[in-house]
Protein backbone atom coordinates (compact mmCIF):
# COMPACT_ATOMS: atom_id res chain seq x y z
CA UNK A 1 0.00 0.00 0.00
CA UNK A 2 1.32 3.40 -0.50
CA UNK A 3 3.12 5.67 2.24
CA UNK A 4 0.52 7.05 4.94
CA UNK A 5 0.74 10.63 5.22
CA UNK A 6 1.34 11.54 8.83
CA UNK A 7 1.70 15.60 10.38
CA UNK A 8 2.85 14.62 13.73
CA UNK A 9 2.27 18.41 15.52
CA UNK A 10 4.33 19.37 18.48
CA UNK A 11 6.43 21.90 20.52
CA UNK A 12 9.48 20.42 20.46
CA UNK A 13 11.82 18.50 18.17
CA UNK A 14 15.67 17.50 18.17
CA UNK A 15 17.77 19.26 17.68
CA UNK A 16 15.67 22.80 16.77
CA UNK A 17 13.83 22.64 20.03
CA UNK A 18 14.68 20.79 22.97
CA UNK A 19 14.06 21.32 26.72
CA UNK A 20 13.38 17.48 27.93
CA UNK A 21 12.54 14.27 26.37
CA UNK A 22 10.24 15.47 24.05
CA UNK A 23 12.27 16.27 21.37
CA UNK A 24 14.09 13.29 21.11
CA UNK A 25 10.86 11.32 21.47
CA UNK A 26 9.04 12.98 18.65
CA UNK A 27 12.55 13.39 16.16
CA UNK A 28 13.26 9.62 17.21
CA UNK A 29 9.50 8.78 16.23
CA UNK A 30 9.47 10.41 13.22
CA UNK A 31 12.89 9.30 11.80
CA UNK A 32 12.00 5.59 12.68
CA UNK A 33 8.88 6.21 10.65
CA UNK A 34 9.97 7.99 7.85
CA UNK A 35 13.00 5.10 7.48
CA UNK A 36 9.92 2.53 7.52
CA UNK A 37 8.16 3.50 4.58
CA UNK A 38 5.86 6.25 6.01
CA UNK A 39 5.22 9.86 4.84
CA UNK A 40 5.74 12.07 8.24
CA UNK A 41 6.40 16.04 8.54
CA UNK A 42 6.06 17.59 11.81
CA UNK A 43 4.64 21.00 12.52
CA UNK A 44 6.35 22.91 15.30
CA UNK A 45 6.83 26.49 16.03
CA UNK A 46 9.25 28.38 14.75
CA UNK A 47 11.27 29.29 17.86
CA UNK A 48 14.91 31.40 17.34
CA UNK A 49 17.43 29.39 14.81
CA UNK A 50 14.67 26.90 13.75
CA UNK A 51 14.34 28.42 10.31
CA UNK A 52 18.16 28.68 10.03
CA UNK A 53 18.53 25.13 10.72
CA UNK A 54 16.44 23.77 7.82
CA UNK A 55 17.69 24.07 4.56
CA UNK A 56 16.14 24.04 1.19
CA UNK A 57 13.36 26.09 3.26
CA UNK A 58 10.46 27.90 1.56
CA UNK A 59 7.48 29.57 2.30
CA UNK A 60 4.53 27.43 1.50
CA UNK A 61 1.36 28.43 3.06
CA UNK A 62 0.13 31.68 4.71
CA UNK A 63 -2.53 31.82 7.11
CA UNK A 64 -4.04 35.17 8.03
CA UNK A 65 -7.05 34.38 10.08
CA UNK A 66 -4.91 32.12 13.30
CA UNK A 67 -5.18 33.42 17.07
CA UNK A 68 -2.41 35.70 17.37
CA UNK A 69 -2.35 37.06 14.27
CA UNK A 70 -1.43 36.28 10.62
CA UNK A 71 1.18 33.26 10.54
CA UNK A 72 3.13 31.44 7.57
CA UNK A 73 4.15 27.64 7.01
CA UNK A 74 7.86 27.31 5.95
CA UNK A 75 8.78 23.76 4.61
CA UNK A 76 12.31 22.82 5.07
CA UNK A 77 14.30 19.73 5.70
CA UNK A 78 16.21 19.85 9.47
CA UNK A 79 20.09 19.72 8.07
CA UNK A 80 21.70 17.69 10.96
CA UNK A 81 19.03 14.99 11.03
CA UNK A 82 17.03 14.97 7.59
CA UNK A 83 13.65 15.65 9.57
CA UNK A 84 10.34 17.17 7.50
CA UNK A 85 9.74 19.99 8.94
CA UNK A 86 6.80 22.42 8.60
CA UNK A 87 7.90 25.98 11.07
CA UNK A 88 4.97 28.03 12.10
CA UNK A 89 5.74 31.19 11.86
CA UNK A 90 5.09 34.09 14.21
CA UNK A 91 7.30 36.29 15.64
CA UNK A 92 4.94 38.06 18.38
CA UNK A 93 4.09 34.36 19.51
CA UNK A 94 7.53 32.31 18.95
CA UNK A 95 10.39 34.87 19.00
CA UNK A 96 10.86 34.37 22.80
CA UNK A 97 14.23 33.23 24.52
CA UNK A 98 12.95 29.53 26.02
CA UNK A 99 9.54 27.67 24.50
CA UNK A 100 7.63 28.18 27.00
CA UNK A 101 9.17 30.27 29.92
CA UNK A 102 10.83 33.34 30.05
CA UNK A 103 14.41 34.18 30.95
CA UNK A 104 13.20 34.32 34.84
CA UNK A 105 11.57 30.50 34.46
CA UNK A 106 8.55 32.12 35.00
CA UNK A 107 5.22 30.85 32.07
CA UNK A 108 5.14 32.61 29.32
CA UNK A 109 1.23 34.48 29.66
CA UNK A 110 0.04 34.04 26.48
CA UNK A 111 1.03 30.16 26.16
CA UNK A 112 -2.69 29.05 25.57
CA UNK A 113 -2.38 31.52 22.42
CA UNK A 114 0.74 30.62 21.17
CA UNK A 115 0.03 26.89 21.43
CA UNK A 116 -3.66 27.47 20.08
CA UNK A 117 -2.20 28.96 16.86
CA UNK A 118 0.00 25.57 16.32
CA UNK A 119 -3.25 23.28 16.72
CA UNK A 120 -5.46 25.90 14.62
CA UNK A 121 -2.68 25.77 11.89
CA UNK A 122 -2.59 21.82 12.06
CA UNK A 123 -6.35 21.44 11.97
CA UNK A 124 -5.91 23.96 8.68
CA UNK A 125 -3.31 21.55 6.86
CA UNK A 126 -5.58 18.72 7.98
CA UNK A 127 -8.45 20.77 5.75
CA UNK A 128 -6.24 20.97 3.02
CA UNK A 129 -3.93 24.04 2.21
CA UNK A 130 -2.87 24.72 -1.38
CA UNK A 131 0.08 23.12 -2.14
CA UNK A 132 0.25 20.61 0.66
CA UNK A 133 -0.98 17.23 1.11
CA UNK A 134 -3.46 16.34 3.43
CA UNK A 135 -2.16 14.23 5.88
CA UNK A 136 -4.10 10.66 6.43
CA UNK A 137 -3.34 10.62 10.25
CA UNK A 138 -2.34 14.23 12.34
CA UNK A 139 -0.57 12.86 15.59
CA UNK A 140 -0.60 15.08 18.10
CA UNK A 141 1.80 15.20 21.21
CA UNK A 142 1.31 16.41 24.31
CA UNK A 143 -1.09 19.17 25.77
CA UNK A 144 0.47 21.32 23.30
CA UNK A 145 -1.28 20.38 20.42
CA UNK A 146 -4.08 18.91 22.61
CA UNK A 147 -6.65 20.99 20.64
CA UNK A 148 -6.00 19.70 17.34
CA UNK A 149 -8.73 16.85 17.42
CA UNK A 150 -11.17 18.81 18.50
CA UNK A 151 -10.53 21.96 16.41
CA UNK A 152 -10.46 19.30 13.60
CA UNK A 153 -13.66 17.97 14.82
CA UNK A 154 -15.46 21.72 14.95
CA UNK A 155 -14.47 21.63 11.78
CA UNK A 156 -15.68 19.15 9.97
CA UNK A 157 -12.82 17.22 8.88
CA UNK A 158 -13.14 14.12 7.29
CA UNK A 159 -10.90 11.55 6.44
CA UNK A 160 -8.54 12.56 8.21
CA UNK A 161 -7.83 10.79 11.55
CA UNK A 162 -6.27 11.68 14.74
CA UNK A 163 -3.69 10.37 17.58
CA UNK A 164 -2.28 11.53 20.80
CA UNK A 165 0.62 10.88 22.09
CA UNK A 166 0.89 11.18 26.53
CA UNK A 167 3.76 11.95 27.14
CA UNK A 168 3.31 13.55 30.95
CA UNK A 169 -0.04 13.88 32.05
CA UNK A 170 1.45 16.00 34.81
CA UNK A 171 1.20 18.80 31.90
CA UNK A 172 -2.07 19.43 30.98
CA UNK A 173 -2.22 23.16 29.58
CA UNK A 174 -4.56 24.50 31.81
CA UNK A 175 -5.84 27.80 31.45
CA UNK A 176 -8.11 30.77 32.67
CA UNK A 177 -11.90 30.58 30.89
CA UNK A 178 -11.00 34.16 29.54
CA UNK A 179 -8.64 32.74 26.77
CA UNK A 180 -11.99 30.98 24.94
CA UNK A 181 -12.48 33.97 22.63
CA UNK A 182 -8.92 34.70 21.82
CA UNK A 183 -7.99 31.49 21.18
CA UNK A 184 -11.02 30.63 19.05
CA UNK A 185 -12.63 27.99 20.98
CA UNK A 186 -16.06 27.45 19.60
CA UNK A 187 -18.90 27.96 22.53
CA UNK A 188 -20.19 24.90 22.42
CA UNK A 189 -16.86 23.03 23.55
CA UNK A 190 -16.42 25.17 26.29
CA UNK A 191 -17.78 22.61 28.98
CA UNK A 192 -16.75 19.83 30.63
CA UNK A 193 -17.85 17.14 28.32
CA UNK A 194 -14.87 18.82 25.63
CA UNK A 195 -12.13 21.26 26.66
CA UNK A 196 -13.25 22.13 30.38
CA UNK A 197 -11.78 20.88 34.22
CA UNK A 198 -12.16 22.71 37.02
CA UNK A 199 -13.42 25.45 35.77
CA UNK A 200 -10.79 26.38 33.40
CA UNK A 201 -9.96 25.01 29.62
CA UNK A 202 -7.93 21.81 29.17
CA UNK A 203 -6.02 21.35 26.62
CA UNK A 204 -4.98 17.69 27.67
CA UNK A 205 -8.80 16.68 27.91
CA UNK A 206 -9.72 17.99 24.96
CA UNK A 207 -7.27 15.32 23.19
CA UNK A 208 -8.14 12.99 25.28
CA UNK A 209 -11.80 12.94 24.63
CA UNK A 210 -11.55 14.17 20.94
CA UNK A 211 -8.75 11.97 19.62
CA UNK A 212 -9.67 8.77 17.50
CA UNK A 213 -6.73 7.01 19.75
CA UNK A 214 -4.81 7.89 22.53
CA UNK A 215 -1.22 6.67 23.16
CA UNK A 216 0.71 6.66 26.04
CA UNK A 217 4.38 6.05 26.09
CA UNK A 218 5.06 2.88 28.19
CA UNK A 219 2.80 0.02 29.23
CA UNK A 220 3.23 0.22 33.19
CA UNK A 221 2.21 4.30 32.83
CA UNK A 222 -0.49 3.49 30.91
CA UNK A 223 -1.65 1.48 34.13
CA UNK A 224 -0.73 3.92 36.34
CA UNK A 225 -2.54 6.76 34.92
CA UNK A 226 -5.79 4.99 35.06
CA UNK A 227 -5.61 5.30 39.02
CA UNK A 228 -6.19 8.67 41.16
CA UNK A 229 -1.95 8.50 41.82
CA UNK A 230 -0.85 9.38 38.69
CA UNK A 231 -4.31 10.37 36.74
CA UNK A 232 -3.67 13.93 37.78
CA UNK A 233 -6.90 14.35 38.03
CA UNK A 234 -7.96 12.86 34.55
CA UNK A 235 -7.79 9.52 35.31
CA UNK A 236 -11.88 9.33 35.12
CA UNK A 237 -11.50 10.63 31.73
CA UNK A 238 -8.68 8.32 30.42
CA UNK A 239 -11.17 5.59 31.65
CA UNK A 240 -13.94 6.59 29.39
CA UNK A 241 -11.94 6.00 26.47
CA UNK A 242 -10.78 3.02 28.08
CA UNK A 243 -11.24 1.39 24.07
CA UNK A 244 -9.23 4.05 22.72
CA UNK A 245 -6.10 3.51 25.36
CA UNK A 246 -3.02 2.26 23.73
CA UNK A 247 0.13 1.55 25.12
CA UNK A 248 3.43 1.86 22.45
CA UNK A 249 6.93 2.33 24.36
CA UNK A 250 8.81 4.97 22.99
CA UNK A 251 12.52 3.97 21.75
CA UNK A 252 15.49 6.06 22.09
CA UNK A 253 18.39 6.15 18.40
CA UNK A 254 20.60 3.64 18.79
CA UNK A 255 23.19 5.98 16.68
CA UNK A 256 22.94 8.95 18.34
CA UNK A 257 23.26 7.03 21.90
CA UNK A 258 25.94 4.61 20.77
CA UNK A 259 29.59 5.03 23.07
CA UNK A 260 31.29 2.88 20.32
CA UNK A 261 30.74 5.85 17.31
CA UNK A 262 29.50 9.05 19.45
CA UNK A 263 32.01 11.83 18.28
CA UNK A 264 31.88 13.41 21.51
CA UNK A 265 34.08 10.90 22.77
CA UNK A 266 36.51 11.39 20.53
CA UNK A 267 39.16 8.61 20.50
CA UNK A 268 37.97 7.22 23.43
CA UNK A 269 34.86 5.40 21.76
CA UNK A 270 34.30 1.83 23.38
CA UNK A 271 31.57 -0.98 22.94
CA UNK A 272 29.97 -3.68 25.02
CA UNK A 273 32.58 -6.44 24.07
CA UNK A 274 35.82 -3.77 25.34
CA UNK A 275 34.89 -1.21 27.86
CA UNK A 276 38.74 -0.52 28.75
CA UNK A 277 38.44 2.91 27.22
CA UNK A 278 35.48 3.79 29.81
CA UNK A 279 38.16 4.41 32.11
CA UNK A 280 39.42 7.34 30.41
CA UNK A 281 36.26 8.80 30.05
CA UNK A 282 36.08 8.73 33.24
CA UNK A 283 39.55 11.24 33.21
CA UNK A 284 38.09 13.68 30.90
CA UNK A 285 34.49 13.95 33.04
CA UNK A 286 36.38 14.08 36.50
CA UNK A 287 38.30 17.35 34.47
CA UNK A 288 34.76 18.72 33.02
CA UNK A 289 33.33 18.47 36.68
CA UNK A 290 36.95 19.42 38.69
CA UNK A 291 36.83 16.63 40.28
CA UNK A 292 39.98 14.38 41.91
CA UNK A 293 41.79 12.73 38.76
CA UNK A 294 41.57 9.29 41.20
CA UNK A 295 41.13 6.09 39.22
CA UNK A 296 39.72 4.06 41.97
CA UNK A 297 36.71 6.24 42.36
CA UNK A 298 33.24 5.69 41.43
CA UNK A 299 31.34 8.36 39.92
CA UNK A 300 27.38 8.93 40.56
CA UNK A 301 25.62 10.95 37.98
CA UNK A 302 22.79 12.79 38.15
CA UNK A 303 21.43 14.60 34.58
CA UNK A 304 18.20 15.57 34.61
CA UNK A 305 15.16 18.62 35.43
CA UNK A 306 16.17 20.00 38.87
CA UNK A 307 12.15 19.92 39.88
CA UNK A 308 10.14 17.78 42.43
CA UNK A 309 9.00 15.18 39.76
CA UNK A 310 12.24 14.13 39.48
CA UNK A 311 13.09 14.47 43.09
CA UNK A 312 15.77 17.04 43.30
CA UNK A 313 14.85 17.69 46.65
CA UNK A 314 15.54 14.27 47.78
CA UNK A 315 18.28 13.82 45.97
CA UNK A 316 20.24 16.52 47.59
CA UNK A 317 19.54 15.38 50.90
CA UNK A 318 20.59 11.50 50.42
CA UNK A 319 23.88 12.53 48.07
CA UNK A 320 25.70 13.74 51.58
CA UNK A 321 25.28 10.71 52.85
CA UNK A 322 26.16 9.12 50.24
CA UNK A 323 29.37 10.76 49.84
CA UNK A 324 29.97 10.64 53.64
CA UNK A 325 29.65 7.00 53.57
CA UNK A 326 31.40 5.92 51.05
CA UNK A 327 34.86 7.70 50.61
CA UNK A 328 35.48 6.71 46.85
CA UNK A 329 32.23 8.06 45.45
CA UNK A 330 32.02 11.28 43.33
CA UNK A 331 29.15 13.15 42.59
CA UNK A 332 28.50 14.80 38.58
CA UNK A 333 25.29 16.41 38.10
CA UNK A 334 24.31 18.24 35.32
CA UNK A 335 20.97 19.76 35.03
CA UNK A 336 18.70 23.23 35.36
CA UNK A 337 15.28 23.93 36.74
CA UNK A 338 14.21 25.21 40.45
CA UNK A 339 16.30 27.59 41.50
CA UNK A 340 16.10 26.61 45.12
CA UNK A 341 17.71 22.96 43.97
CA UNK A 342 19.62 24.78 41.25
CA UNK A 343 21.20 26.61 44.63
CA UNK A 344 21.75 23.47 46.67
CA UNK A 345 23.24 21.55 44.36
CA UNK A 346 25.58 24.30 43.96
CA UNK A 347 26.07 24.19 48.09
CA UNK A 348 26.88 20.51 47.67
CA UNK A 349 29.75 21.16 44.76
CA UNK A 350 31.09 23.63 47.59
CA UNK A 351 31.01 21.59 50.91
CA UNK A 352 32.97 18.46 48.61
CA UNK A 353 35.79 20.09 46.51
CA UNK A 354 36.92 17.52 44.00
CA UNK A 355 34.18 15.08 45.03
CA UNK A 356 30.86 16.56 43.87
CA UNK A 357 30.57 18.81 40.34
CA UNK A 358 27.71 20.54 39.26
CA UNK A 359 26.92 21.91 35.87
CA UNK A 360 24.03 24.47 36.07
CA UNK A 361 22.14 23.99 32.67
CA UNK A 362 22.01 21.63 29.78
CA UNK A 363 24.80 20.81 27.02
CA UNK A 364 24.15 18.08 24.84
CA UNK A 365 27.73 17.08 24.19
CA UNK A 366 28.56 17.49 27.96
CA UNK A 367 25.42 14.88 28.81
CA UNK A 368 27.11 12.37 26.33
CA UNK A 369 30.36 12.66 28.54
CA UNK A 370 28.42 12.10 31.27
CA UNK A 371 26.84 9.47 30.37
CA UNK A 372 30.17 7.72 29.37
CA UNK A 373 32.72 8.31 31.88
CA UNK A 374 30.25 7.62 34.94
CA UNK A 375 29.70 4.19 36.38
CA UNK A 376 25.77 5.03 38.16
CA UNK A 377 22.91 7.02 36.88
CA UNK A 378 20.93 7.99 39.64
CA UNK A 379 17.53 8.98 38.38
CA UNK A 380 14.54 9.53 41.16
CA UNK A 381 11.16 10.52 39.91
CA UNK A 382 8.03 10.37 41.58
CA UNK A 383 6.34 9.32 38.35
CA UNK A 384 8.18 8.65 34.82
CA UNK A 385 5.82 8.14 31.77
CA UNK A 386 9.31 6.49 29.86
CA UNK A 387 12.22 7.37 31.28
CA UNK A 388 14.53 8.46 28.49
CA UNK A 389 17.88 9.44 30.55
CA UNK A 390 18.31 5.74 32.10
CA UNK A 391 18.70 3.96 28.39
CA UNK A 392 20.83 6.34 27.40
CA UNK A 393 22.98 5.87 30.47
CA UNK A 394 22.74 1.66 29.52
CA UNK A 395 24.05 2.36 26.43
CA UNK A 396 26.89 3.26 27.53
CA UNK A 397 27.62 1.07 30.18
CA UNK A 398 26.69 3.32 33.03
CA UNK A 399 24.15 1.54 35.83
CA UNK A 400 21.00 3.44 36.29
CA UNK A 401 18.99 3.44 39.89
CA UNK A 402 15.78 4.59 39.19
CA UNK A 403 12.13 4.99 40.93
CA UNK A 404 10.04 1.72 40.77
CA UNK A 405 7.60 3.76 38.83
CA UNK A 406 6.00 4.12 34.81
CA UNK A 407 8.20 3.28 32.27
CA UNK A 408 11.61 2.57 34.12
CA UNK A 409 9.50 -0.52 35.76
CA UNK A 410 9.42 -1.89 31.82
CA UNK A 411 13.05 -1.30 30.83
CA UNK A 412 15.11 -1.56 34.46
CA UNK A 413 15.52 -5.38 35.01
CA UNK A 414 16.31 -5.63 39.03
CA UNK A 415 15.13 -8.92 40.85
CA UNK A 416 14.99 -6.95 43.85
CA UNK A 417 16.95 -6.56 47.08
CA UNK A 418 15.54 -9.79 48.73
CA UNK A 419 16.56 -11.82 45.49
CA UNK A 420 19.95 -13.97 45.90
CA UNK A 421 23.01 -12.25 44.72
CA UNK A 422 23.18 -14.50 41.83
CA UNK A 423 20.17 -13.42 40.57
CA UNK A 424 21.71 -9.88 39.61
CA UNK A 425 23.57 -11.24 36.83
CA UNK A 426 20.37 -10.74 34.88
CA UNK A 427 20.22 -7.07 35.93
CA UNK A 428 20.00 -3.91 34.27
CA UNK A 429 20.19 -1.79 36.91
CA UNK A 430 18.89 -0.97 40.60
CA UNK A 431 15.07 0.32 40.94
CA UNK A 432 13.58 1.76 44.56
CA UNK A 433 10.39 2.09 46.11
CA UNK A 434 8.84 5.60 47.33
CA UNK A 435 10.54 9.14 47.18
CA UNK A 436 12.33 8.80 51.10
CA UNK A 437 15.82 9.56 51.56
CA UNK A 438 16.32 6.96 52.93
CA UNK A 439 15.19 4.64 50.39
CA UNK A 440 16.84 6.79 47.65
CA UNK A 441 20.48 6.20 49.73
CA UNK A 442 19.55 2.49 50.47
CA UNK A 443 19.87 1.83 46.86
CA UNK A 444 23.00 4.02 46.19
CA UNK A 445 24.49 2.04 48.70
CA UNK A 446 23.32 -1.35 47.20
CA UNK A 447 24.42 -0.90 43.79
CA UNK A 448 27.83 0.47 45.48
CA UNK A 449 28.33 -2.77 46.44
CA UNK A 450 27.57 -4.67 43.29
CA UNK A 451 29.93 -2.20 41.88
CA UNK A 452 32.42 -3.64 44.36
CA UNK A 453 31.67 -7.27 42.58
CA UNK A 454 33.87 -7.04 39.51
CA UNK A 455 32.55 -10.21 37.66
CA UNK A 456 29.11 -9.26 38.45
CA UNK A 457 29.25 -5.44 37.77
CA UNK A 458 30.52 -6.70 34.39
CA UNK A 459 27.53 -9.25 33.91
CA UNK A 460 25.28 -6.23 34.98
CA UNK A 461 27.26 -3.40 32.06
CA UNK A 462 26.87 -6.19 29.46
CA UNK A 463 22.96 -6.79 30.06
CA UNK A 464 22.35 -2.79 30.13
CA UNK A 465 24.33 -2.27 27.04
CA UNK A 466 23.19 -4.39 24.62
CA UNK A 467 19.22 -4.67 25.81
CA UNK A 468 17.25 -3.11 22.65
CA UNK A 469 15.37 0.25 23.06
CA UNK A 470 15.62 0.88 19.33
CA UNK A 471 12.40 2.53 17.77
CA UNK A 472 11.85 -1.13 15.72
CA UNK A 473 9.38 -2.03 17.58
CA UNK A 474 7.52 1.29 18.04
CA UNK A 475 7.29 1.72 14.53
CA UNK A 476 5.83 -1.62 13.60
CA UNK A 477 2.84 -0.63 16.07
CA UNK A 478 2.86 2.88 15.14
CA UNK A 479 2.33 1.82 11.17
CA UNK A 480 -0.35 -0.92 12.38
CA UNK A 481 -2.36 2.14 14.26
CA UNK A 482 -2.07 4.05 11.33
CA UNK A 483 -3.20 1.38 8.62
CA UNK A 484 -5.96 0.53 11.07
CA UNK A 485 -6.70 4.05 11.78
CA UNK A 486 -7.22 4.98 7.83
CA UNK A 487 -9.19 1.31 7.23
CA UNK A 488 -6.60 -1.03 6.08
CA UNK A 489 -5.97 -3.27 8.78
CA UNK A 490 -9.36 -4.83 10.52
CA UNK A 491 -7.61 -4.91 13.90
CA UNK A 492 -4.59 -2.72 15.76
CA UNK A 493 -1.30 -4.56 16.39
CA UNK A 494 -1.15 -2.52 19.74
CA UNK A 495 -2.85 -4.16 22.71
CA UNK A 496 -5.32 -1.44 24.38
CA UNK A 497 -5.16 -1.07 28.01
CA UNK A 498 -7.84 -2.56 30.40
CA UNK A 499 -10.30 0.41 31.47
CA UNK A 500 -9.67 -0.09 34.76
CA UNK A 501 -6.46 -2.22 35.93
CA UNK A 502 -6.80 -4.45 38.76
CA UNK A 503 -3.21 -3.64 41.19
CA UNK A 504 -1.60 -7.02 40.45
CA UNK A 505 -1.77 -5.87 36.78
CA UNK A 506 -0.02 -3.41 37.36
CA UNK A 507 3.39 -5.71 37.82
CA UNK A 508 2.38 -8.55 34.96
CA UNK A 509 3.71 -6.73 31.88
CA UNK A 510 6.31 -7.54 29.30
CA UNK A 511 9.27 -5.29 29.11
CA UNK A 512 10.38 -4.03 26.32
CA UNK A 513 14.00 -4.50 25.19
CA UNK A 514 14.70 -7.01 27.89
CA UNK A 515 13.73 -10.26 26.13
CA UNK A 516 15.18 -13.25 27.39
CA UNK A 517 16.81 -13.90 24.18
CA UNK A 518 18.57 -9.92 24.55
CA UNK A 519 20.41 -10.45 27.57
CA UNK A 520 23.55 -12.62 27.28
CA UNK A 521 24.48 -15.31 29.39
CA UNK A 522 26.80 -14.02 32.17
CA UNK A 523 30.25 -15.48 32.26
Amino acid sequence: MPPIRVLMVTAEAYPLAKTGGLGDAVTGMALAMGTAGQDVQVLLPAYPGVVDGLSRARTVARLPDLPGGPATLVRGHCRSSGLRVLALCNDALYDRVSPYVDGEGKEHPDNALRFAALSHAASCIAQGLPGLDAPHVVHAHDWHAGLVPLLMHAAGVRGVRTVLTLHNMAFQGAFDMAWADAIHLPRIYRNTQHAVAWDRLNFLKAGILHADRVTTVSHHYAQEILTPAFGCGLDSVLASRGDALISIPNGIDAHEWDPARDPALGEDRYSARDTRPKTRCKAVLQHAFGLHATEDSVILALGSRLTHQKMADVAVQALPRALDAHPRLQVAAIGCGDPAMEAALAELAQRYPGRCGVHIGYDETLAHRLHAGADILLHGSRFEPFGLTPLYAMRYGTIPIGSRVGGMVDTIRDPGQEAPLEAMRCATGVLFEGDSVDAMTAAIDRTLCLQQRPALWRAIQRNAMTANFSWDHAVERYAALYRDLVGDLAEAVAPRVAARPKPSSLLALPAPGLADDAIPAAA
